[in-house]
C-alpha cells in the first residue's frame, strides 16, 4: 500500500477545488442546486433509456474543461467505485430476455438496455458528484447545504471528518516511513504489520481526538462552528443556474437525440 501515493491523491483533490477558474468562482449552492437538478433528472428517465441519456454527458465535458479538471481523474474515480453498481446490474441481462429490437440483426433485450441505462446513469451521477467537489471547495460545501437548512450537527460532523482524514493519514503515513526505515531488507510490507498498525492507529487517533478538542475549547469554541460572511449571488451565479436548469429541461423533456434520430429516419424516407 502506498500511503504516500494515496495522501498525494488526497491532498490534490483539496488543491484542485481550490483552483480559481469560472465554475470555481460560481457560488457553491448554485452547483449544488444544479448538481441536485441534474441527478434527479437523470435517475427519472426509463429504466431502458440509454440514448437519451447521452447528451448529459455534455456538463461533464462543458465543467471539465472550464474547472480545468483532469479528464483521466474524474474517471478514474469513477472506475474505482463502480464494480459495486456492475455486479448489481449484471443480472438484468438474464433476467429480462425479451427481444427489444434488432441491431445489424443481434437481438438486443430490454435487459441489456435496463443494464446500460443503470451503468449510464451511474456514471452521469457518480462523475457530476465529483466534479462538483473538485470545483467547490469542502467548507463551501458545508457552508451551502447549512444554508439550504441541513442540521448544523451533521454539517460539523462532515467539516470534522474531512479535516481528520488528513491527520489520520499523515499519522499513518508515519508509522508506515518509520517501518520501511527498520526493515530496509523486506521487500513489503506484511499482514501483521497492518494489523498493528490499525490498531496503534486507533489509540493515536483518541489521544489525538482528544487533544485537538482542549486545543478548540482553548480557542473559544462552543459547539457551532464559525462560518464565512454570507455571500450574495451575482449576476454570473444566477446566469449559471439560469442555463444549466433550461438545458436540463431540455435534455429530459425534449429527448434532443430521439427527435434527431426520428428526423434522419424521415429524411431516408
Amino acid at each position: 500500500m502506498k500511503f504516500d501515493k494515496e495522501f498525494f491523491n488526497l491532498g490534490y483533490l483539496d488543491r484542485l477545488s481550490y483552483k480559481n477558474t469560472f465554475i470555481h468562482n460560481i457560488d457553491a449552492r448554485v452547483k449544488v442546486i444544479g448538481a441536485v437538478f441534474y441527478i434527479i433528472a437523470v435517475v427519472s428517465f426509463p429504466k431502458y433509456a440509454v440514448l437519451s441519456l447521452v447528451p448529459f454527458f455534455s456538463f461533464q465535458i462543458f465543467f471539465m474543461i472550464l474547472g480545468e479538471i483532469p479528464v483521466d481523474f474524474v474517471f478514474k474515480r469513477v472506475f474505482v467505485v463502480s464494480p459495486f453498481i456492475f455486479f448489481i446490474a449484471i443480472f438484468n441481462p438474464f433476467l429480462d430476455r425479451n427481444t427489444a429490437f434488432y441491431l445489424l440483426g443481434i437481438p438486443i433485450s430490454y435487459g441489456i438496455l435496463s443494464f446500460l441505462s443503470i451503468l449510464v446513469k451511474f456514471v452521469l451521477t457518480v462523475s457530476i458528484i465529483i466534479i462538483l467537489i473538485s470545483t467547490t471547495s469542502f467548507a463551501g460545501l458545508c457552508y451551502a447545504i447549512r444554508y439550504f437548512k441541513v442540521p448544523e450537527i451533521f454539517v460539523n460532523q462532515l467539516l470534522f471528518m474531512y479535516r481528520y482524514i488528513f491527520v489520520l493519514t499523515e499519522e499513518a503515513m508515519r508509522m508506515v516511513r518509520a517501518k520501511e526505515l527498520r526493515s530496509f531488507n523486506n521487500k513489503g510490507l506484511e499482514l501483521k504489520f497492518y494489523v498493528k498498525l490499525a490498531g496503534n492507529l486507533l489509540i493515536r487517533s483518541l489521544n489525538r481526538a482528544e487533544r485537538i478538542y482542549y486545543a478548540m475549547l482553548s480557542r473559544g469554541y462552543n459547539g457551532n462552528m464559525p462560518y464565512i460572511k454570507k455571500k450574495k449571488l451575482n449576476f454570473s451565479d444566477f446566469l449559471f443556474i439560469l442555463i444549466m436548469l433550461l438545458t436540463i429541461y431540455l435534455f429530459r423533456f425534449f429527448e434532443p437525440v430521439d427527435r434527431i434520430g426520428k428526423l434522419m429516419i424521415g429524411v431516408i424516407r
